[in-house]
């Protein structure tokens, strides 16, 4: 039974991160019937430890109070991406998975616990900004870029930010529940749980600055993602046989054409379904999917939601 709950800081802290840890676990709801959390925040370093905003967090709490919990919580950290941590800190993490504690990393928060060896081999979260990172970082950890959060028990990692609560909500509800975790979120005003992943908030990539070959061609299909088109067609184009085209396109893209206008239909409907109150058949026509199941299928498929829930969510309740 989850009952001992501790947020372990290093200087720098996001005071978010840890405040969403500490609105999960460490608010006294028992006037609710909701289980009350013996909740603290330790230091793995000074006493008095700094924040990204420039005000401080002071704790008479050290590594000790970690040998009692039930639930370990890493918030994210300014260079946490980066920097070193102390080793008697990954060295209470290793104690602490080792005999079953569970342990939580909310957003870069997983670079300490990739340094305490707890990703070898198993999946992982991360903001999508430090994917690449984390990856090169800790190339034994199974990075997924794409979702809000990984139970890998013991291990739970999550993305950026609001994701956290995503992941103490399924720590709760695996816990205790799907009442509680539900009746906690509704405390907080907050979904009790998210559709889809992180691939809906990445940001559009920025064009290509390597494709020398086929930056023509690439240009040409971004304005025509309405056309169905060969991999002929594209070579035709680009002056150069099919067989030739496909492979400079791989090894400039880093994909094949088929999987490259796909991305770029899904971004386009992104876009107008955040900008416009098109139907979702014309959406469909404009960005080359033809119908609108098409369409849903595609979008769910590369970034884990609907359309009209995309929609919802960066437009409001009330979009068209």
């Amino acid at each position: 039974m989850l009952k001992n709950v501790v947020a372990v800081l290093l200087d720098g802290v996001h005071p978010f991160e840890l405040g969403v840890v500490c609105e999960v676990f460490g608010i006294d709801r028992s006037d609710e019937g909701l289980p009350v959390y013996d909740f603290a925040v330790a230091s793995a370093e000074a006493p008095t430890l700094g924040t990204h905003c420039g005000f401080t967090v002071s704790t008479p709490h050290g590594l000790e109070r970690l040998e009692e919990a039930d639930l370990i919580a890493v918030p994210a950290g300014d260079t946490y991406a980066s920097r070193e941590y102390p080793p008697e800190l990954l060295d209470a993490l290793r104690r602490a998975v080792a005999r079953g504690t569970r342990v939580l990393s909310v957003c870069c928060g997983v670079f300490v616990l990739g340094a305490a060896g707890l990703l070898d081999r198993r999946r992982c979260a991360v903001h999508w900004r430090h994917a690449d990172a984390l990856g090169r970082r800790f190339p034994r950890a199974v990075v997924e870029p794409d979702v809000l959060y990984v139970d890998e028990d013991p291990v739970i990692t999550s993305a950026g930010t609001a994701a956290g609560i995503d992941a103490c909500l399924h720590i709760v509800r695996k816990e205790q529940g799907s009442e509680v975790a539900n009746r906690i979120a509704r405390r907080m005003v907050v979904p009790p749980h998210r559709d889809g992943g992180q691939a809906q908030y990445i940001e559009r990539p920025l064009p290509r600055s390597q494709c020398d070959t086929v930056a023509e061609v690439l240009v040409w299909m971004e304005r025509h993602l309405d056309q169905e088109v060969t991999v002929e067609q594209l070579a035709a184009r680009a002056h150069l046989s099919p067989r030739t085209f496909a492979r400079r396109f791989q090894q400039e893209t880093g994909t094949t054409p088929y999987r490259w206008i796909l991305r770029q239909r899904v971004l386009r409907a992104q876009e107008l379904l955040e900008r416009t109150d098109e139907t979702m058949d014309a959406i469909a026509d404009r960005t080359g999917f033809g119908t609108a199941a098409a369409l849903r299928h595609q979008f769910g498929r590369a970034l884990g939601t609907t359309p009209a829930a995309y929609r919802r969510t960066f437009r409001g309740p009330g979009a068209a």
